[in-house]
């Protein structure tokens, strides 16, 4: 059978009480808790109903108006209307009697939506669902579960880094949707439970994904790092689904402080009334942390579904495109995963060439990074990484003696590959006809633009509106980006998103190499600052906008 990964993209859920489902059988209160236990292989059998037929009702229902991906809507059967499509849209032969995997990050509604999706999944004649305890999955789990079991598939509830709670993000079209009558699964309890031909077996979100990570790093190596004395760890769950995976693997594996090491370990159904996006902005208590006095040696966070990474030194910042690229200059000698050397690189087109310069290991700008070990983006795997160097960096230091750090790793990488100041402006929450005014303002300078053009003290060597061709399956995207690259590898690149819960974002994204090491201690603001200035007045985004600085400054 084919393999599909359904990803349930973000939309905005906040059910009534008539579209919500009933309570489940045995919800333990509360959004999921971080509990401190040890993790058991051993399977508990919930009792069996195999001996009913199973029962499929089909429910009548119609379209609703303007549904898509990224929207909010609260009418009845919106996300039953939106996973019967997906099973509509698929060949039967790709889950009848097949297995998927199911999860999320623990935001709102996502224990109901797991309701609703198992029936769904049943009366289609799925054979088999392995959902997460609680309905936690992170997303590079799902993956790494799919993978191991075999699964055809799996569903990820999630709106990535995108707020939660009733009012904000839940991510996730019709004349009748089949469901099974079956009572709510007893999500909070490991075990399987049968219906007739369908089965749902509640698992441990973390066992397959930790025994995954042994495989790829080197346990005992980080454990020696982790135990030494002269150094400190701080990991920022955000409240959201890393906080289950952060006690399995960095204190009882990897055996880290478990009372210093953790800031917002207990995913929460609301993250806290946070934003679990890591970045400077929005991961406050950890970036006070990593620039106060007494700052551990290194910091990280991870987002809402635990595909993103935030990594920080003692009151250094490590941006994303360098985060990658370092981590591929340093994965053959220190991860045992990579010890053949990684088999090639990617990154996503706003990233900066960084990673271009040392040409199974990808990133992007956006605190994305991950490998060929499961075909995601993976937050956990990113830490894993820079505590693997770290560890192998400083395994012959002696107690006393200076520890190789963050900074000192960055910039011994800077010094080899020179440096790529880089900066991505977020204006979120724009107006989206003025936003897309500017868009379309800025295409017309593009039409009309000539290479050898002055910008300022930049010569223009072309600009385009960004399009890529798959060379597997020949399939073409457009529009994902209007690029100014300069005759010096500067750039200048403009995009717009719109699956938030307000408006649209606008993203700005400048980059500038430098191979003179006496320069690369400018903080990046002023390196970049005639680039920014040029985007600024290019785009004449305050015009259109009304925006006299951004939200979020990466």
């Amino acid at each position: 059978m084919a393999s599909h990964a359904l990803r349930l993209h973000p939309l905005l859920f906040s059910a009534s009480a008539a579209a919500r489902p009933a309570p489940l059988a045995a919800r333990t209160g509360g959004g999921a808790r971080r509990v401190h236990r040890r993790h058991s292989l051993a399977v508990v059998r919930c009792s069996s109903s195999a001996a009913q037929a199973l029962k499929i009702k089909s429910i009548p229902t119609k379209p609703v108006e303007g549904q898509k991906t990224g929207t909010m809507f609260q009418q009845e059967n919106y996300l039953a209307n939106w996973i019967q499509a997906l099973f509509n849209s698929l060949p039967p032969e790709d889950y009848v009697g097949g297995t998927l995997v199911l999860g999320g990050d623990g935001r709102y509604f996502n224990k109901d939506a797991a309701q609703i999706i198992t029936k769904i999944a049943a009366g289609n004649g799925v054979g088999k669902i392995l959902v997460g305890r609680n309905g936690l999955l992170s997303t590079p789990a799902v993956s790494a579960v799919i993978r191991k079991r075999q699964a055809n598939g799996g569903f990820i509830m999630s709106a990535s880094h995108n707020p939660g709670g009733p009012d904000n993000d839940w991510g996730i079209k019709i004349s009748e949707i089949k469901t099974a009558d079956i009572p709510d699964v007893d999500l909070s309890s490991l075990g399987v439970v049968s219906y007739g031909d369908f089965t749902v077996e509640v698992i441990d979100p973390v066992l397959d994904y930790l025994e995954l990570m042994e495989n790829v790093f080197d346990f005992q190596l980080i454990k020696g790092l982790l135990s030494r004395p002269d150094f400190r760890f701080v990991f920022d769950a955000m409240h959201a689904v890393t906080g289950a995976y952060a006690d399995p693997i960095f204190v009882e594996k990897l055996g880290a402080d478990p009372v210093d090491y953790i800031l917002n370990g207990v995913p929460l159904e609301d993250f806290g009334n946070g934003h679990p996006d890591p970045n400077l902005t929005y991961a406050k208590e950890l970036v006070f942390t990593m620039f106060g006095s007494g700052a551990p040696d290194f910091g990280a966070a991870s987002d809402g579904d635990g595909d993103r990474n935030m990594i920080l030194g003692r009151r250094f910042f490590v941006t994303p495109s360098d985060s990658v690229a370092i981590i591929a200059a340093n994965a053959q000698a220190a991860i045992p995963y990579f010890q053949s050397g990684p088999k090639g690189l990617a990154r996503s087109m706003p990233t900066s060439g960084a990673l271009d310069r040392k040409l199974s290991i990808c990133g992007e700008e956006s605190f994305g990074t991950g490998s060929d070990h499961i075909r995601e983006k993976d937050g956990i795997w990113a830490v894993l990484a820079w505590l693997s160097i770290l560890a192998h960096r400083n395994k012959e230091k002696k107690a006393g003696e200076r520890l190789v750090s963050v900074e000192d790793v960055a910039r011994e990488h800077w010094a080899t590959y020179g440096r790529n100041f880089f900066s991505r402006y977020d204006y979120e929450e724009c107006e989206s006809e003025s936003a897309n005014k500017m868009m379309e303002h800025l295409r017309d300078v593009i039409t009309k633009s000539k290479p050898g053009e002055k910008y300022g003290n930049y010569t223009l060597q072309f600009a385009d509106d960004f399009s890529y061709t798959d060379p597997v399956d020949g399939s073409t995207v457009s529009k994902q980006g209007l690029r100014f690259v300069f005759t010096d590898g500067s750039r200048i690149i403009f995009r717009l998103s719109g699956t938030g819960s307000a408006g649209a974002t606008i993203r700005i994204y400048i980059e500038q190499f430098e191979s003179d090491a006496s320069k690369h201690d400018l903080d990046a603001q002023i390196a970049l600052k005639p680039l920014i200035d040029l985007a600024l007045s290019v785009s004449k985004l305050k015009d259109f906008t009304g925006r006299d600085k951004p939200t979020v400054i990466t």
